[in-house]
């Protein structure tokens, strides 16, 4: 055999399996991982290994169930700014049956919405969603240095000593870790300060766990920034909306990936996003009152007076500036540069309100 015919011989054909999967809009590629480790996913019936190539003839399926491929040139890639609320977790299906982050967002004919990155249970705020999965993975790839930036209410003395060990670096239990920048914001009280922190990974509970190793406890935490979208007060907690055509292609182009048209809809398809994304602009109310046990005594008592007649009457309105959830404002000199004309460094929600619940600007990477 010739040193030529050796190294055609030795040529890779088709596509790594895991790639594909996240091509389709399925999973993020590291979720396709999992599943081929976890013997989950199967090529021309046979269970498929990590790092696998496939080519177009393949017949690739997920617990049993056949994939339907696409040619790279239907790529659909859709995006959504969601505002999470306290009390959901980042997952499909929940055993407990606790509600999941994925339980109000709008329902797909085909693929199906991936989050980029997971928030803990107890923290708030954005959390971004696409139907590419290869812009879900280089959103979340180190590689790519998307820092993500958090309001932080933390209780206990802060000094400057302990400001400066966070910035340098801490050793957690899974390696080193350290904020990229800190600064206090105005709001709180008594021990309760604010801050807004910026890491550059999205390791599980690592805000949570800097603050915690310098012996403060975090009482609140809201992600208000990634990459080049920012949170704003348009967004009701609970809420999401849909990126548009050119706020797409800039969180595209900040991962290296060429612009996709977003696809024609019909008008009628239209219509029904339009209707929903009014009815995401409204926050989520819980009308619910809270039952109160009475005493047998005391219920007789009540049984036996005649009911006042029920107040039929307008609603009080609410209040103005009363929507949204309160949050320590974004220090001023702590706004990251951008071009002119853009939205980048505009401060985060509590800084400058903008319409449309929140959005993506281009941004200068640092350092």
């Amino acid at each position: 055999m010739t040193e030529h015919e050796d190294s055609v011989a030795h040529v890779a054909h088709g596509e790594k399996l895991q790639k594909v999967l996240a091509r389709l809009g399925l999973a993020s590629r590291r979720d396709a991982e999992t599943w081929i480790s976890e013997g989950r996913v199967k090529v021309n019936g046979s269970v498929a290994s990590l790092g696998q190539r496939v080519e177009s003839q393949d017949a690739i399926a997920i617990d049993g169930r056949l994939i339907k491929r696409e040619e790279p040139g239907q790529i659909v890639r859709r995006v959504l700014i969601y505002n999470k609320p306290e009390g959901e977790i980042c997952t499909r299906n929940d055993p407990e049956g606790r509600p999941t982050i994925f339980d109000r967002l709008p329902r797909l004919k085909e693929g199906r919405w991936i989050n980029v990155g997971r928030l803990d249970i107890n923290t708030t705020g954005l959390l971004l969603f696409t139907t590419d999965g290869e812009l879900a993975n280089r959103l979340m790839h180190p590689s790519y240095e998307m820092d993500r930036e958090y309001a932080v209410r933390v209780r206990g003395e802060v000094t400057e000593e302990m400001l400066e060990r966070l910035k340098t670096g801490v050793m957690l239990e899974d390696g080193p870790a350290r904020f990229t920048d800190i600064q206090e914001a105005p709001g709180g009280e008594g021990l309760n300060h604010w801050y807004h922190c910026v890491v550059m990974e999205g390791r599980n509970r690592e805000v949570r766990r800097l603050w915690e190793s310098q012996g403060v406890v975090v009482s609140r935490l809201k992600r208000v920034r990634f990459g080049p979208v920012f949170m704003t007060s348009d967004l009701p907690m609970g809420r999401w909306r849909e990126m548009g055509q050119g706020e797409v292609n800039i969180l595209s182009e900040e991962v290296g990936l060429k612009p996709v048209a977003l696809p024609e809809l019909k008008t009628r398809t239209k219509e029904k996003i339009e209707r929903m994304q009014r009815k995401a602009a409204k926050p989520v109310r819980n009308d619910r009152r809270p039952r109160v046990l009475r005493p047998a005594d005391e219920a007789d008592v009540r049984s036996e007076s005649p009911r006042a007649p029920r107040d039929t009457g307008a609603r009080k309105p609410r209040p103005a500036g009363s929507r949204g959830t309160p949050l320590a404002e974004r220090p001023s000199d702590n706004r990251r540069p951008g071009k002119p004309g853009s939205d980048a460094g505009r401060g985060s929600a509590a800084d400058k309100p903008r319409k449309g619940g929140g959005g993506a600007g281009r941004r200068r990477r640092e350092p």
